[in-house]
């Protein structure tokens, strides 16, 4: 059973810090894919992550529902 996290990242959610500049997040061209890839973003580093590492990545750093600075408050 998925969580809300999950459920809310697979629907578009952008997660973040706005103070650090960090962000999660599934772009909308994964959404629906088997096995979707997310990204993590710290200032301008960019890294693919599976949803499992991009779970894990929100509930140790506690980020919260943001809006990203290019993106807005959705990936999709």
């Amino acid at each position: 059973m998925a969580s809300l996290i999950e459920s809310e990242l697979k629907n578009g959610v952008i997660f973040g810090d706005t103070n650090t500049a960090e962000y999660v997040y599934m772009p909308a061209s994964e959404i629906g894919v088997k096995e979707p890839v997310c990204i993590y973003e710290v200032n301008d580093m960019r890294d693919d992550v599976d949803v499992k590492e991009a779970l894990r990545l929100i509930r140790i750093r506690s980020l919260r529902p943001a809006v990203h600075p290019r993106l807005g408050n959705s990936s999709c």
